[in-house]
């Protein structure tokens, strides 16, 4: 889910804990995690409501001063619902930072990384990549997505999302310009060579 970069404190230090958005439908599903740049999240709730029952007490615990002001915060056109989602910040680490820090990987584990990069391979509208990319970002670790993803003659943000899928594995680490190999990656292309 996203949030502005205001409200992340307030997720993090766990006095923010709802949100409004105006969706079609729901994004979100009661029970599962999402990402934020604030952290790990878990949805506890989700709720239609009409905005003109939103207090100043939920407003607060969505991190605003004022029910009119969390109102008029909400984006999208004013025909959409409106849902209420509580959640509660996960103090668990990441688990694709658990898997990045594995340095030792075993045949199985090299095995089934194997598995699951085969078979971003061959789903790939573009042809087979993992393997390229993981060596281009071991060779220029840092370097801006923009760049590597030319290389490969492709656009930046579909390229960058393919390399999130690689972080998900726990092959590469985001930097604040680029990425690199994380140990789990490197040992597994370590295998490779």
């Amino acid at each position: 889910m996203l949030f502005r970069s205001e409200f992340w404190p307030g997720i993090r230090d766990g006095t923010i804990t709802t949100t409004f958005r105006r969706w079609r439908r729901t994004q979100v599903v009661a029970g599962r995690r999402y990402r934020t740049p604030a952290g790990m999240i878990e949805v506890d709730a989700v709720a239609i409501v009409d905005p003109a029952a939103i207090s100043d007490d939920d407003a607060r615990r969505s991190g605003f001063d004022s029910a009119a002001a969390a109102v008029a915060a909400l984006r999208a056109e004013a025909d959409l619902s409106v849902f209420r989602i509580d959640f509660h910040l996960v103090c668990e680490p990441d688990p694709r930072e658990v898997l990045a820090a594995e340095g030792d990987l075993s045949d199985d584990a090299a095995a089934e990384i194997g598995r699951r990069l085969a078979r971003l391979d061959r789903a790939s509208r573009h042809g087979p990549w993992t393997h390229a990319v993981l060596l281009a970002i071991a060779q220029h670790p840092g370097r801006r997505a923009a760049e590597l993803a030319a290389t490969f003659g492709r656009e930046t943000q579909p390229f960058k999302t393919d390399v999130r899928k690689l972080k998900n594995l726990g092959l590469t680490i985001s930097l604040d310009v680029g990425y690199r190999l994380s140990r789990r990656g490197e040992a597994y292309l370590a295998r490779r060579q």
